[in-house]
């Protein structure tokens, strides 16, 4: 069961060579580093009274982790899970073991890029996904977030 102070707070997760923004591929996921983009969503969920949690790994592992804290820790889950979307099930299967609201987040338009990429195994787990808006995106998330926690009070 969640503690009174995870009913407020959200976790968002990044997997995989998200540590590279800003450098890695600009034309296709810009030029904001990630701590551009954590201060910009620890600003949004603080505008919004809601607390977050915000971490980056590189590891399917410590990711899939991340996500079972998430079930104790947190009102709902926000997950960018790089290119672990298109291929862990094992990271679907964790997903699938939270009861708390969940939303899948891309910084490109997964659809309108190389075929692979076109299939989510995240996604297929969560209750929304956000693609397409940059580092907007990650505002956005935070939003619809608040919006899923306020309909389940």
């Amino acid at each position: 069961m969640a503690s009174k102070t995870a009913k407020s707070t959200i976790h968002l997760l990044n997997g995989p060579n998200l540590n590279l923004l800003g450098t890695r591929e600009p034309e296709i996921y810009g030029t904001q580093t990630l701590s551009d983009i954590e201060a910009m969503a620890k600003k949004t969920a603080q505008d919004l009274n809601l607390g977050l949690v915000f971490r980056q790994t590189n590891s399917e592992g410590t990711l899939i982790d991340q996500v079972h804290t998430a079930l104790t820790e947190a009102a709902g889950l926000i997950i960018n899970p790089g290119a672990y979307t298109h291929t862990s099930i094992a990271l679907h299967d964790a997903l699938l073991a939270l009861s708390i609201p969940k939303i899948e987040l891309h910084l490109s338009n997964i659809h309108a890029r190389e075929p692979f990429r076109r299939q989510s195994y995240a996604g297929m787990a969560c209750d929304g996904v956000i693609c397409g808006f940059g580092a907007n995106g990650y505002r956005y998330a935070i939003e619809a977030m608040n919006t899923l926690l306020s309909q389940v009070d």
